[in-house]
């Protein structure tokens, strides 16, 4: 998709505009009324937010001039992610579901009428495709709200599950290029630009951690030995009084994990999800192991094919999210910068991400304390 033509991007538009809808098809009139979280959104103002992020950068803001009309009068008072207070979009007068439809109806249609005449060039594609990043985006957001909520969540795929050890791969490491080529396609703005680095020799696992290797570290009384993890968040722990993953409930001598509405019996075998980055970093000291780095985890997932990454769960890092050397912020300068030094570097993708996002190259990003997304981790140790 990072270098998709016009009718390759035109498709994939119709496709992932599907994909969201179908999200929301079957939320009944409470379900379209969702708590107020800082980690979700109103699904309402969420698919409002779509329309109006396509809208904004494919139709009205051309060649550096002030934004034309939009074609919902107000939109900008009520969507703009950089100006609309995130508890305030629960209380904002949005238009009804109906009209929020008709709203993303209609700009698709002129997005697609304008596209059709685009230059076919990097250039010229550039807002089409970062419209279509950013809906495939917000439909794994959806989804993730769904699994907040204990919403069944339609047209998802189960994760893939590989039986077997999760032998480790060794990488000779070396000089390195990383980021984003100049004039090479579409790229993320965290993407940019191409530098080199140095990377020593490692071995990483050929694999996500599984549910059962998660487990050994929970029976260990784990989650009650300091040893293992950073003060806050182990002070955090114990006055919230957990002792397992978020979604995991013990019965009896059975473990159980919840999958959106469904609490199912723990698959040994499938990645541990839903753990924060301290989770992840105490296994790894009581395994006598650690995160891979950003770069680490890219050289792999490039050089080595038996690593086995993207169809089940992100992945933590051991990187803190900063900018690469020669970074400038792209038109939508709100993407990456204000998150720097704050959130945790992520790599991969997961079963609820669109097929088109699944890049090596891709920096994802998040707080360390975030459960709730399609998370889990692999670890890694030195030659």
């Amino acid at each position: 998709m990072r270098s998709a033509d016009r009718s390759e991007l035109a498709a994939a538009l119709g496709a992932v505009r599907a994909q969201l809808l179908g999200l929301v098809e079957s939320l009944d009139e409470g379900q379209w009324r969702v708590p107020l979280l800082e980690t979700i959104n109103l699904p309402l103002w969420e698919i409002g937010h779509v329309a109006w992020f396509q809208e904004h950068w494919c139709l009205r803001t051309r060649d550096g001039a002030s934004p034309h009309a939009s074609l919902l009068p107000g939109s900008d008072a009520l969507y703009d992610s950089a100006a609309v207070a995130h508890a305030t979009r629960w209380e904002i007068p949005l238009p009804r579901r109906a009209a929020t439809e008709a709203y993303l109806r209609d700009v698709l249609d002129a997005c697609l009428a304008r596209l059709a005449s685009a230059p076919e060039t990097h250039d010229g594609l550039y807002f089409f495709r970062l419209a279509l990043f950013h809906e495939m985006m917000h439909v794994e957001a959806l989804a993730y709200t769904w699994q907040t909520l204990s919403i069944r969540a339609p047209l998802l795929p189960a994760p893939v599950v590989v039986v077997g050890p999760a032998a480790d791969l060794a990488i000779a490491g070396g000089e390195v290029e990383f980021g984003a080529q100049p004039g090479a396609g579409f790229c993320f703005d965290n993407e940019k630009w191409l530098h080199r680095a140095r990377v020593a020799p490692f071995r990483i696992a050929a694999r996500p951690v599984s549910n059962a290797a998660f487990r050994a570290f929970v029976d260990d009384g784990a989650y009650r030995d300091a040893r293992w993890w950073d003060a806050g968040a182990f002070a955090a722990l114990r006055a919230a009084g957990r002792e397992r993953p978020r979604y995991w409930r013990a019965i009896g001598s059975e473990m159980y994990a919840r999958r959106f509405e469904h609490w199912l019996l723990l698959d040994p075998e499938a990645p541990v999800v839903h753990v924060d980055a301290y989770e992840a970093d105490a296994y790894c000291r009581w395994a006598g192991r650690r995160l891979p780095t950003e770069q680490e985890w890219e050289l792999a997932a490039r050089t080595r094919g038996e690593m086995e990454w993207g169809e089940r769960v992100w992945e933590w890092t051991a990187s803190p999210f900063v900018p690469y050397p020669g970074f400038a912020p792209d038109p939508y300068a709100e993407y990456s910068a204000p998150w720097f030094g704050t959130h945790r570097a992520v790599r991969g993708a997961s079963f609820a991400t669109p097929r088109g996002m699944v890049d090596t190259r891709f920096r994802n990003f998040y707080l360390p304390e975030r459960s709730d997304v399609f998370v889990g981790f692999r670890t890694c140790a030195a030659q």
